[in-house]
């Protein structure tokens, strides 16, 4: 049976940088910055349901970043956010690269995946850069305005009513497959279950479900407007966001719909924190003489 040691020399530079201590820290670091943003959003998107206007702010990534600008060493915090997004970018980017360090992590699926989410948390750290550099007076742009912008752009390209048709449908289907994914409880792979109580193992996994099912919805929800954008040739139909909750509201729920899903997104950004603390990476403290398995991180 292979020792760490044996493991380890059997390891190319790459795979060793994406298991080393540093890139642990950075996937810790940014998970806690993605959690900073969801509850923000939340919090703006329940302020709204309740019959609020979210502080002027949308219920999107940019008035969060823009509520964090308003704070006390408002600055501060701001680049403190920007090492956070870069370090989950980084983190990302080594696994679209090396493999995720759990089961099945080798998948061309899984770092496809990876490879999507380093470019998105990459353009959202240039964002968060921008309005630093503003002073925390502007620089990020409101989600609904960049997707209609957005969507308007492609939609002028050559067969470009159909790629915007296409990423609204891939987007809606990966909605889905969050939503079953989360309520199959299929974050827990990721996670060191094993170290939680019997309680904290239950609180974390209720913050998955709703946090993982809230995001799904919403995702699955921006996806058919893009899917309608395209059927009407109609950049106007796409939204971000913000213009996807507050739709919620036009519901036969009404602001109920609003409401749960901003409190799903807050408790997703709660279990964005619990995944920093438990989530699996390569064991630095382990003996030369125990085993290590790929799967276990």
């Amino acid at each position: 049976m292979a020792t760490e040691k044996d493991a380890a020399q059997a390891k190319t530079p790459g795979q060793r940088v994406a298991d080393s201590r540093a890139m642990e820290v950075a996937s810790r670091v940014g998970l806690c910055a993605r959690g900073v943003i969801y509850v923000l959003v939340g919090l703006l998107a329940v302020r709204i349901g309740f019959g609020g206007e979210g502080g002027g702010k949308e219920a999107d990534r940019s008035g969060a970043v823009r509520t964090i600008a308003e704070q006390p060493y408002g600055q501060v915090l701001l680049w403190a956010l920007v090492v956070g997004l870069a370090a989950m970018a980084l983190w990302r980017l080594s696994e679209a690269a090396f493999g995720q360090a759990t089961e099945g992590g080798d998948k061309w699926t899984r770092r496809l995946g990876s490879l999507g989410l380093a470019v998105f948390y990459l353009v959202v750290c240039i964002g968060v850069v921008q309005t630093a550099l503003a002073g925390g007076s502007g620089g990020t742009r409101g989600g609904d305005e960049s997707s209609k912008d957005y969507t308007a752009r492609v939609l002028e390209w050559p067969y470009g009513r159909v790629l915007v048709g296409v990423f609204g449908a891939v987007l809606a289907i990966v909605g889905v497959v969050i939503v079953v994914r989360s309520l199959m409880r299929k974050f827990e792979k990721n996670l060191r279950t094993e170290r939680m109580s019997q309680t904290t193992r239950r609180i974390v996994a209720a913050l998955g479900i709703i946090g993982g099912v809230a995001c799904g919805v919403v995702a699955v929800a921006t996806g058919l407007f893009l899917l309608l954008a395209a059927v009407r040739f109609d950049a106007g139909e796409a939204k971000g966001l913000d213009e996807t909750l507050r739709s919620f509201a036009d519901t036969p729920a009404g602001p109920v719909l609003l409401i749960a899903a901003a409190v799903g997104l807050l408790l997703f950004g709660l279990y964005s924190f619990c995944e920093a603390r438990w989530r699996i990476a390569a064991d630095h403290e382990a003996s030369a003489e125990q085993p290590i398995r790929r799967d276990a991180g």
